[in-house]
């Protein structure tokens, strides 16, 4: 068995409120150097077998698929 990560981010062209808020919010707590702040989602699963490239392959299709809008959001996927 093996854990393999998926991080979901918005695209780079996109405006991420949330991610607003939390630079916003970070700069009243006291953490000027805070530029910007993206929030995403982060996914573990686990598979049967090792995370070669074929299984690595196959989540990503289930990424594209499933846990990701191929409109608005990029991912990655990566052994974990």
């Amino acid at each position: 068995m093996a854990r393999v990560v998926i991080d979901v981010m918005l695209k780079a062209e996109i405006h991420d409120p949330q991610g607003d808020a939390i630079a916003d919010s970070a700069h009243r707590l006291g953490y000027r150097e805070i530029r910007r702040a993206r929030q995403g989602k982060r996914f573990e699963v686990e598979i049967d077998g090792p995370a070669d490239d074929e299984a690595l392959a196959r989540v990503a299709k289930l990424a594209a698929d499933l846990l990701a809008n191929p409109v608005i959001e990029e991912f990655t996927v990566q052994p974990g």
